[in-house]
């Protein structure tokens, strides 16, 4: 397997895993780090812009779903629309740094485009979190395999 195809299925895997699509990015990684085809720093580096990308997904559709709520169907009503909104710029933006964690994380991202995070809070915190996530997996494969 090339360096650029492993690359872009690495890139690929992290984009889906980092949307509401259920995927896993992390065994990717994995067996590609013991392949060791590919430098263990561009495999980080390619699973965390994908990851990040995916995010940036959720946060867009967040966004555009948002300027809906005024129609009836909408499924959050205004009041709570609000407390929300009070509640997340309180204490919301600081639970990014658990946008890495499955199964909550893809959930948060979206709730930080319809609460409307700023755009540079959230790349600065999902990137943090995305990154540190694989750079930490990434030491515990790499160690593992030199054991």
């Amino acid at each position: 397997m090339s360096g650029l195809v492993a690359s872009l299925g690495l890139f690929f895997s992290a984009f889906v895993a980092a949307t509401i699509i259920p995927a896993q990015s992390e065994s990717v990684l994995t067996a590609l780090i013991l392949l060791d085809q590919v430098p263990v720093a561009v495999l980080v580096v390619v699973a965390s812009i994908g990851n990040i990308g995916g995010s940036i997904v959720n946060w867009a559709l967040g966004r555009a779903v948002e300027r809906y709520r005024d129609r009836r169907w909408f499924p959050v009503k205004p009041a709570m629309l609000a407390r929300a909104t009070g509640w997340y710029h309180r204490y919301g933006k600081w639970s990014l740094l658990l946008s890495w964690v499955p199964i909550i994380g893809d959930p948060l991202t979206v709730v930080a485009g319809v609460l409307r995070e700023k755009s540079w809070r959230f790349l600065l915190l999902v990137s943090i979190a995305k990154t540190g996530r694989y750079v930490f997996l990434a030491y515990v494969v790499v160690k593992w395999a030199e054991a």
